[in-house]
């Protein structure tokens, strides 16, 4: 933007300087001329006052010695012609050219001539002038001198160049001023711009200098900082919420669960004992909801901090975590790694929390019999963790639906999960500048992978995983296979 705008100010400075210096320098090209024609002029009356004896008596006399010397003296040619065009005296120097003729016949038809009106520097020929010799007024010849233009051609150039010169300078500092203009006035669009990029990569503390710029720029920059602090705090807000109703209502749940608990022996109807256990699976399901709030709530809430960690030691803990859980449900769960380590760097627990997510809903889904692979593989200048099952699949609509929160796909509306499993992967990969891709797998099934972006060379040693990420895992539960809003078309492209 700054270069368009300098160039809008220096289009306009030219436009300005050629309207302006155009016709000053016409004006000095033509003064210039002016100023010879009127001294050729000036010669060549003084020399008809002398040729009117000599074209009436039919001899020469002192005429020619003037104009030779007038001729070794200046280079001027001149010469006298009768009534008929003919010769009578001519200097040395003298040769008829181009617009003698038309001069001629203006002079003996009794006018003065001269021409051109004025010398431009690239012109060729030479100031002509002509004046009629009168005798009572009657014409008996003319007087014609023929001045080479390139003294008044060199003038005039040397004037062009300087009014060049002037301009060039006009320009120069045209350009250094809309330079610092410009900055001037895009500063705050360009801190505006900065800071709208540092908000999006999560540092929702970034704000804009608002005493820079143009009055409007810094009106601009203030209302937008006071839209980012109400955004932030709109955000905070609703975090806070979810996470306080989430904590406040377990106390209550737990007690709500506990006297459903203490209803049980004293049922004794075959259809209340059916109600009484429905009704504290229910409960069971509501606390596993309010676990994932609270986690997608702290979640969110994380600024950002990257750590490096090596993602095949922290896969193999994660498949040896839920072995059990595979092994109850006759799945097959394995993992395939390098032999090397393979570091990526992540907000902290992304990758735990993201294996759980996808371990469980593999696991959950791929029923008896069934298979779940976990790669760990480098990848496009990162680490990319895949997670493949052997389950029904999900549509591409359902794809695109997958990490909204609380959205289940329609044919598993009864399986146990709260939608939000997913929702809190695509935040932590997020946060992590990594990537979230689901596709169908092949020949059934489906594919997630995780992939995340290899630590900087002078990054601190990877970070060894918890005791906590090394324990049982505590299941999150959602299938929603796909990626994040923001990389929708990625997964509907596949990895």
């Amino acid at each position: 933007m700054r270069r368009r705008l300098v160039i809008s100010y220096l289009l306009l400075m030219v436009l300005v300087l050629l309207a302006l210096e155009t016709p000053l320098a016409a004006t000095l090209a033509s003064r210039e001329t002016d100023r010879v024609r009127a001294d050729r002029l000036a010669d060549a009356t003084r020399f008809a006052s002398l040729a009117g004896p000599a074209l009436r008596g039919g001899v020469p006399g002192p005429l020619d010695g003037e104009l030779g010397a007038y001729d070794e003296l200046y280079g001027i040619g001149a010469a006298v012609v009768d009534r008929d065009g003919r010769t009578v005296v001519a200097s040395t120097s003298w040769e008829p050219g181009h617009g003698t003729a038309s001069a001629l016949d203006t002079a003996l038809a009794g006018q003065q001539f001269s021409g051109p009106d004025s010398v431009w520097p690239w012109a060729d020929g030479p100031v002509v002038v002509a004046v009629p010799i009168n005798d009572g007024g009657e014409v008996l010849g003319a007087v014609v001198t023929a001045t080479p233009v390139d003294r008044v051609r060199r003038t005039v150039t040397s004037w062009w160049l300087l009014l060049a010169g002037i301009g060039l300078l006009a320009v120069l500092a045209c350009v250094s001023t809309a330079f610092g203009l410009a900055g001037w006035v895009l500063r705050p669009v360009t801190e505006l711009d900065a800071v709208t990029h540092e908000i999006a990569e999560g540092d929702r503390g970034a704000r804009v200098r608002p005493r820079l710029g143009p009055p409007e720029l810094r009106r601009l920059a203030a209302s937008f900082n006071n839209m980012a602090d109400a955004v932030s705090d709109v955000m905070d807000r609703q975090r806070a919420f979810v996470a306080h109703a989430s904590h406040q209502l377990r106390n209550p749940l737990t007690a709500l669960r506990l006297r459903v608990e203490e209803l049980g022996p004293s049922l004794t109807d075959p259809d209340g004992r059916a109600e009484h256990r429905l009704a504290l699976e229910e409960t069971d399901r509501l606390a596993r909801v309010l676990d994932a709030l609270l986690t997608l709530a702290r979640a969110e809430r994380e600024e950002n901090q990257r750590i490096s960690v090596d993602a095949v030691e922290l896969a193999a803990s994660r498949v040896t975590a839920w072995q059990p859980l595979a092994r109850h449900r006759s799945v097959a769960l394995r993992l395939v790694t390098v032999d090397a380590p393979a570091y990526a760097r992540t907000v902290p627990t992304a990758i735990d929390q993201a294996l759980d997510a996808l371990i469980d809903n593999a696991v959950k889904f791929s029923g008896d019999g069934g298979e779940v692979t976990v790669t760990v593989r480098p990848a496009d200048g990162g680490t990319a963790l895949e997670v493949r099952d052997t389950g029904p699949g999900m549509t591409a609509s359902q794809l695109g639906q997958a990490t909204e929160r609380f959205w289940r796909a329609p044919d598993v509306q009864n399986v146990d999960g709260a939608g939000l499993g997913l929702t809190i992967v695509a935040v932590l990969v997020d946060a992590s500048d990594g990537r979230l891709t689901m596709r169908p797998g092949e020949p059934r099934g489906l594919v997630a992978e995780l992939w995340f972006p290899a630590p900087d060379e002078a990054a601190s040693t990877p970070t060894t995983p918890s005791p906590s990420s090394r324990s049982a895992p505590t299941p999150v539960r959602a299938w929603s296979p796909g990626t994040s809003r923001r990389r929708r078309d990625a997964a509907a492209a596949g990895w």
